[in-house]
């Protein structure tokens, strides 16, 4: 790479920097508090969810995990119990077979290497069965106020359409573009702000660009022309 095309990337970065400032501030007014969308109680509580959240909704997650669990108060009781069991409980959420037995050999290595506690380092969550990117960094910022980015799909799409990225799906390889952006202490809240804004007006395949609040930012509105319409329609 020669020092035009560095100069180029550099300049790239610093704009969708200060997009990237511009977006939070904005999002951090229309949504002043982004909690979690799944409900949980315990570190370990968010694994299960997380981990059937996986094409499923969040709101039929939450309907599913008090049942579980009632019947499996603690990580030691779910750690113990019949991968079957887990599944007859969690088979709402799809992919029952698959979720029950991630989430079965996940609580016996909580149970058996962490003494039932949750670890709070990155590596040692992404080595847990089930957990995946997207999990951990949920974790490290939700229960551990540690800097993380959860791309999830509204993540990715948000961040396709806004123009912080360009044309990246693969969520490893947008985290690592978010990363050389996004302010460590904003990356957890960023993202849920993401999923509330992605639910209410940048819904997918129909994004309410007239009463968006990035409008006059974003670069799929001014692409799709919805960003003038929306001045002109004032």
């Amino acid at each position: 790479m020669g020092v035009r095309d560095t100069k180029q990337e550099a300049d790239r970065d610093l704009e969708k920097k200060t997009l990237c400032l511009e977006v939070i501030r904005r999002l951090k007014k229309e949504y002043p508090l982004a909690p979690c969308t799944l409900s949980y109680d315990d570190a370990w509580q968010l694994l299960v969810s997380v981990r059937l959240a996986a094409q499923c909704t969040d709101k039929r997650v939450d309907m599913v995990t008090p049942k579980l669990y009632e019947k499996y108060p603690t990580v030691a009781a779910l750690a113990a119990a019949d991968p079957a069991d887990i599944e007859a409980i969690v088979k709402p959420c799809g992919l029952g077979h698959s979720k029950a037995r991630d989430i079965s050999a996940c609580m016996r290595v909580l149970h058996e290497k962490y003494n039932d506690r949750c670890p709070d380092t990155f590596k040692e969550l992404l080595a847990l069965p089930g957990v995946g990117r997207k999990s951990a960094n949920l974790v490290m910022g939700d229960v551990f106020g540690k800097p993380a980015i959860v791309t999830d799909t509204h993540c990715i799409r948000l961040c396709n359409l806004i123009g912080l990225v360009d044309g990246i799906k693969e969520p490893a390889k947008v985290e690592r573009e978010l990363w050389k952006i996004v302010p460590p202490e904003e990356g957890s809240d960023l993202c849920h702000r993401f999923v509330y804004h992605g639910r209410a007006v940048c819904i997918a395949r129909r994004p309410q660009c007239d009463r968006c609040c990035l409008r006059d930012i974003c670069h799929y509105a001014a692409e799709t022309g919805d960003a003038k319409k929306a001045e002109e329609a004032k």
